[in-house]
């Protein structure tokens, strides 16, 4: 029976909806670590966590390997040590390394994490990613965008999705980045790419022991870049209905090479069983490049949106591959779409939702979930918006029209 202990930091929905997953497998002994006490383990779910230990940081690998070595006194040895967060990715493998826990360890989740790390080890190994630096210094930074030309994008190291991500288009962007505080050091290095014109897509892939067994993929309307840049668009992602002969399935050799090039020699190891989640561009020539790479389930409704058009439960699924190294691949039925809704205007609560019912009635089936704004709600940090929705349809072209259809009719007001 295997011993899977899962890192949740605080027990939210999502997490708890990850967590329940592992809660379901039979023949599996579940221990949990987060820094939450026991009693907020959703009371459903009690009774299938044979452990918990609580840190104060579930970022600090020394309090995971100490928090490993006391479930292991009490549960017997942790077989594995799964997360679904990116920033646990660097900090779990440490803790393996220091447990010698099968699973992904430390040289390995730094490729993944280290975005410049990750930038060559593609680029060593034939893959194509776009001209990238790290820069610590102003003049390091200066330098770059002399050699590729403006603009370009900064980031941090070790970024989160497109947090801190900017698009710099002029010397006058480069000395406000510094009026920011965004300067690069020794302390603290900045990545620095050449912007890439292209749509962004991803691809999400099951790997067993490093071979690939099953693969996904999306469109995000418009890039993250562009969200980010204008916290006014009611964004979408879109998994078409359609899985053969498409831009996507003409990736899959570049996906494929990226991820070998990443896992590396411990391929072949329980590191090689995941899914991992890789945005990529694809230009107007066709010609495509890989962006980044995340060794975790994908966010932004990816997973949810995944088990709508496969008709299967990701989470659940995710579970079984980390506690069994087993995956069932799922045929893909219908196209499927999540929106994203955000407001217009500079205050800090939503003061009007309107559109909710007319969207509702007009979408009929086709809407599978929707989480409305509601009226004084705080207005969100992140760029996930204050609301959300789901839609799923037989054609692309339906799913297509019903996010739409959702980002019109539905209006939001700070």
């Amino acid at each position: 029976m295997p011993h899977v202990t899962f890192v949740a930091p605080r027990f939210l929905e999502t997490t708890n909806r990850y967590l329940a997953s592992f809660a379901s497998l039979d023949g599996v002994t579940l221990s949990v670590i987060s820094e939450d006490p026991e009693e907020a383990i959703p009371e459903s779910l009690r009774s299938r966590v044979a452990g918990h230990y609580r840190v104060t940081s579930s970022l600090d690998a020394g309090a995971l390997t100490a928090a490993g070595e006391a479930i292991q006194r009490g549960l017997g040895r942790i077989d594995r040590l799964a997360g679904a967060l990116e920033q646990l990715q660097v900090p779990m493998a440490r803790a393996r390394d220091a447990l010698d826990i099968d699973g992904m360890r430390n040289s390995e989740a730094q490729s993944f994490r280290d975005k410049d790390r990750m930038k060559a080890v593609l680029r060593a190994n034939g893959v194509p990613v776009a001209a990238s630096a790290l820069a610590e210094s102003p003049r390091e930074l200066e330098a770059f965008v002399e050699r590729v030309g403006f603009p370009v994008i900064v980031k941090p190291q070790a970024g989160l999705g497109t947090r801190d991500t900017f698009r710099v288009t002029s010397a006058a962007d480069l000395a406000a980045l510094a009026r920011k505080g965004v300067v690069p050091s020794k302390e603290r290095p900045l990545q620095v790419e050449e912007f890439v014109r292209a749509r962004e897509h991803t691809c999400e892939t099951v790997t067993v022991r490093g071979v690939p067994v099953w693969r996904s993929g999306t469109r995000y309307l418009p890039t993250p870049l562009e969200v980010v840049e204008n916290p006014w668009i009611q964004y979408c992602v879109l998994l078409p209905r359609e899985d053969e002969g498409t831009d996507w399935t003409r990736f899959h050799p570049i996906n494929g090479a990226a991820l070998e090039a990443l896992f590396g020699s411990a391929a072949s190891t329980a590191a090689g069983t995941a899914i991992t989640h890789m945005e990529w561009f694809l230009r107007d020539d066709g010609t495509a490049l890989v962006n980044e790479v995340g060794a975790r389930p994908p966010g932004v409704g990816i997973m949810p949106l995944m088990s709508l058009a496969h008709e299967t439960d990701l989470f659940r699924d995710w579970a079984g591959l980390t506690a069994f190294d087993e995956f069932t691949p799922h045929a893909r039925k219908w196209a499927a779409g999540a929106a994203f809704l955000r407001g217009q205007g500079g205050g800090d609560r939503v003061t009007s939702v309107v559109g909710v019912e007319a969207a509702v009635e007009a979408l009929g089936d086709s809407l599978v979930e929707l989480r409305a704004p509601r009226v004084g709600q705080p207005r969100g940090a992140g760029y996930e918006g204050e609301g959300w929705a789901y839609v799923r349809h037989p054609t692309t072209d339906g799913a297509k029209q019903a996010l739409l259809t959702l980002i019109q009719t539905i209006q939001i007001r700070y």
